[in-house]
């Protein structure tokens, strides 16, 4: 049996991507220069779903990378990010997860390092007392900023709870519905908004 074929909304290929450098994928020899590309679809198979949350988290990721790397490709591995909430809070985790992929920041459970460098562990924190939704700082020089996603300000259409009421209950027509108007939102979220101050809020720490 042939599987079946990927195929993704065309609107994720023309979301902003997040470059970055890894060291560590350069010392292994993983990725000429260690330069790693990432666009929103990777983050859409790592959390295996697209959402208001998971754009949200990619906004906000490469907001707070882009603030604290002005000048140069930002540094997977050299930030250490910070979340407001507890990890098994809402929808914490899948937005953690969606800033580990970019940043390389992650807990106890970790990469260790070879030699004491490339450490990745214990990068990665839960219920911080920080102001936004959560903080990033660099590891070489601490400079830090508040990041939150304010996905309020982009309202999904007023259809989507009659929609999701009907594909629950196994409705084709209304499963189709709300697939379109909850990728809609994710939509206007990613292009619309991607460097919109209302929507991704930074806040440098000082």
């Amino acid at each position: 049996m042939t599987p079946a074929a990927e195929h993704l909304p065309a609107f994720y290929a023309a979301a902003p991507r997040i470059r970055v450098h890894d060291p560590l994928a350069a010392f292994l020899g993983a990725a000429a220069g260690g330069v790693l590309d990432y666009g929103y679809d990777d983050a859409v198979r790592l959390a295996g779903h697209s959402c208001p949350t998971v754009a949200g988290a990619w906004l906000a990721a490469r907001a707070a990378l882009a603030a604290l790397y002005p000048h140069a490709l930002p540094e997977r591995g050299g930030v250490d990010v910070a979340l407001r909430d507890e990890a098994d809070a809402g929808v914490t985790g899948v937005v953690a997860r969606v800033v580990s992929l970019v940043t390389g920041a992650a807990g106890d459970d970790g990469f260790k390092g070879i030699a004491g460098r490339f450490v990745r562990r214990a990068t990665l924190r839960f219920g911080a007392p920080v102001d936004g939704e959560m903080r990033f700082t660099r590891c070489d020089d601490t400079r830090t900023v508040d990041v939150s996603a304010r996905l309020d300000r982009v309202p999904g259409d007023p259809r989507l709870r009659a929609a999701m009421a009907g594909a629950l209950a196994g409705d084709a027509e209304a499963l189709a519905a709300l697939g379109a108007l909850w990728q809609d939102r994710v939509r206007r979220l990613l292009l619309e908004h991607a460097d919109d101050p209302e929507v991704i809020v930074v806040h440098p720490v000082r």
